[in-house]
């Protein structure tokens, strides 16, 4: 099988090319434009390999994307290139719109020219997996699950504009027959995650001994997803899903913020205990986001019925193996501390 995966690069998309890889004799083929939040470095266990090939390029550059599909000729396109911050969305919504719209637009526009170029048998088998996220669905109370037939309600710049290419993958299903499967996950966490994001900012932030910020008083609720259970979902999917349909990924891992942040406080005063105290005295209560949404909950029990997919680690196993890797790869992110970003706050309106 030959595989085309957008924003290959990124965190999510860099954990499948490395599964794809290191678990499968597949071809691969990743499209990444190495934006700030794209990484080389991320693909280097995979770089060398005859399977594995890379085309720096943007999805919304609709000549160069029809070039990368003659070129590589996939069986499946697997579409995991967007924006994906929530309080950059705040900051820059334009940029959202452009690669999460009008990007995944480009991709399905070229997808629907090429599949139609294909002869039966191998248009028969093509599939277009397009990623998405639960922050489509809006938010929860204290009870309750997002299933695939939840209505969506986005609540951010970033959320609205996942759930117009949701929409958008779909209607090319509907309108002209392109064979799109949709995935929704929840927070996803591991190894090479960008340090914008909770988890990796906590750990870096507790190492320098500055701040753990956390937003309100850290009440908000998380369904926590391993990056790699969520990679081998997807896997699946791409060869037992069936064409038309969504499928919600999630780990069953409810946590409040607080919580989470208290967890990995707990890990490193066992693993690099600081000389006093614990690292818990750094947690530091800053002003909400806007529009923040107060909790996300997956039911992923259609994936596991359906495919037999079962998330591997729990949030216990998945967090401990998380802070390790960021203690032991100090050279992966201070590369991007060092200019990239370096932990500011983000998505304020003042």
């Amino acid at each position: 099988m030959r595989v085309l995966i957008t924003g290959g690069a990124g965190f999510i998309g860099s954990a499948v090319s490395r599964r794809f890889i290191l678990n499968s004799n597949d071809q691969i083929c990743v499209l990444d434009k190495l934006t700030y939040a794209g990484n080389l470095d991320s693909l280097a266990p995979i770089v060398g390999n005859s399977r594995y090939s890379f085309v720096r390029s943007d999805i919304c550059d609709r000549k160069a994307v029809a070039q990368t599909l003659a070129n590589f000729l996939p069986d499946i396109i697997m579409h995991l290139a967007a924006e994906s911050h929530v309080d950059r969305s705040i900051d820059g919504p334009s940029a959202f719109i452009e690669t999460n719209v009008v990007g995944t637009f480009t991709m399905l526009d070229a997808a629907l020219e090429y599949w139609r170029g294909l002869d039966r048998m191998r248009a028969k088998s093509f599939r277009f997996i397009h990623i998405s996220t639960d922050e489509v669905f809006g938010a929860l109370r204290a009870e309750g699950f997002f299933r695939e037939d939840t209505s969506y309600a986005p609540n951010s710049p970033y959320s609205a504009s996942k759930a117009g290419s949701d929409h958008l993958a779909r209607a090319w299903r509907e309108t002209y027959g392109l064979p799109t499967i949709v995935t929704n996950c929840s927070n996803n966490y591991g190894p090479y995650q960008f340090p914008e994001k909770l988890i990796p900012l906590i750990v870096l932030n507790a190492i320098d001994e500055k701040p753990l910020p956390l937003y309100g008083r850290g009440e908000n609720i998380r369904d926590w997803l391993f990056v790699d259970d969520h990679a081998d979902a997807l896997m699946l999917i791409a060869r037992a899903g069936k064409i038309g349909e969504s499928y919600n990924v999630g780990g069953r891992n409810e946590k409040r913020n607080i919580d989470v942040v208290s967890m990995i406080c707990d890990i490193l005063d066992k693993t690099t205990p600081r000389a006093s105290s614990s690292y818990r005295d750094l947690i530091a209560f800053v002003e909400d986001r806007p529009g923040h949404d107060q909790r996300y909950a997956i039911d992923c029990s259609k994936i596991e019925r359906e495919l037999g997919w079962r998330p591997i680690e729990t949030f216990e196993t998945g967090l401990r193996k998380t802070v390790r890797w960021y203690l032991d790869n100090p050279a992966w992110w201070q590369a991007i501390r060092s200019g990239k970003y370096r932990g500011e706050r983000l998505g304020r309106i003042d």
